[in-house]
């Protein structure tokens, strides 16, 4: 089952940091308070370099209300760098060599990922594999043998590193190539039971997080974590899923993608079936084993070279009145409620030049007034 995304995102990510000192500076921005990532990409259009965008920082907060506003201590980036080293982690930025492509499809791709394994698979054609923790027996298995042949076949495993089916898929294509991807820390192994599994996939494969070194995943970090699995794949089988479950999420991200959705079907009176009966009545591809997963799928191909970077539009000086920008402020908020928008849709909504609202999203993050959820979309704080 797919379906186009009718906003797609730009082709070309931010030009990558140059050298060290600018690396620092931009995972100081973007570990800053309230500096999400959208929040962090604008402010390097805006700005122009990391280290402009952290200087004026300070004083974008105080416009936005929120006083007495410290930017990342130096100290917190200089631990989270030792720590990396010491865990035997590699910072991958967006926009190198190194970084997995088809994560800049995302609307909101992490600028940083860190990375423990080789950087190698993160070049491979992959496909994602998810499903329950409480798997049953015959869920593991089929997730077992799924991730076996489809490794056999050219694709690298990308799972959670949960227990249930991501277990037992990472597990049977540790020999193929696997992609861990983690909720919290690189280093942080969530649940404790996969450790060993989690030190395999270091050796034979590669563990990635978006998140600092040292973090314990949170609940909020879980759907994130999903939709890195559903970009870095080039399609989502799911195994065994529940009518609400994060397996579920992971592919709602992959439509929003444009990417394949596949799934297993089970008894109708086992509540771990649900969401992948509900995926197939939906239009997702009935999957019975690999083969089905390959002819849904397009013969591996490289990916298309990618054009040369070009730096980002210098933007134009705001010449807003404070009057304006309290009428655009009033605008956005009575447009926004509890249900996500799209930025480009609130753009239109407006008639305003997104050049206009842009400043003023950043400005009303910052201050709390509105949330913005992964991919872009955009609600009012409660």
């Amino acid at each position: 089952m797919t379906e186009k995304d009718t906003h797609p995102s730009s082709t070309h990510p931010p030009l990558p940091p140059t050298s060290e000192d600018d690396q620092f500076s931009c995972l100081r921005l973007l570990r800053s308070r309230r500096v999400g990532i959208s929040t962090y990409q604008r402010l390097l259009i805006e700005h122009g370099t990391a280290q402009n965008a952290l200087a004026a920082l300070p004083e974008v907060a105080r416009a936005a209300g929120v006083s007495k506003y410290s930017i990342c201590p130096e100290g917190v980036i200089c631990a989270e760098l030792k720590a990396g080293r010491a865990a035997g982690a590699r910072l991958v930025a967006q926009g190198t060599p190194d970084y997995p492509a088809p994560l800049n499809d995302l609307r909101d791709a992490p600028p940083f990922l860190w990375v423990i394994g080789d950087l190698a698979w993160l070049q491979k054609p992959a496909i994602a594999l998810v499903g329950a923790r409480n798997a049953s027996s015959l869920g593991t298995r089929m997730a077992r043998k799924l991730a076996s042949d489809l490794g056999a076949a050219g694709y690298v495993v990308v799972s959670g590193l949960a227990r249930g089916v991501d277990a037992a898929a990472h597990l049977a294509a540790l020999e193929t190539g696997t992609i861990a991807v983690q909720a919290g820390g690189v280093d942080t192994i969530y649940p404790a039971e996969n450790a060993q599994l989690a030190q395999d996939i270091a050796q034979k494969g590669a563990r990635i997080s978006e998140q600092p070194m040292g973090l314990q995943p949170m609940a909020r970090h879980f759907p994130a974590r999903n939709r890195l699995i559903s970009g870095l794949a080039q399609a989502t089988v799911v195994v065994e899923a529940a009518a609400k479950s994060g397996s579920l999420i992971t592919a709602r991200d992959a439509l929003d993608l444009g990417r394949d959705v596949l799934a297993v079907p089970g008894h109708p009176m086992d509540s771990r079936a649900s969401g992948c009966n509900m995926l197939i009545r939906d239009g997702a591809t009935l999957v019975r084993d690999a083969a089905d997963v390959l002819e849904a799928l397009a013969p591996i191909a490289p990916r298309a070279p990618e054009l040369p970077l070009e730096p980002p539009a210098t933007r134009p000086s705001d010449s807003r009145t404070l009057r304006e920008t309290a009428n655009l402020h009033g605008q956005i908020l009575s447009r926004l409620g509890p249900s996500p928008l799209a930025e480009d849709q609130l753009i239109r909504d407006l008639g305003a030049p997104s050049a206009s609202v842009a400043p003023v999203l950043v400005e009303l993050e910052l201050d709390g007034s509105i949330d913005r959820a992964p991919g872009g979309l955009l609600t009012r704080a409660s």
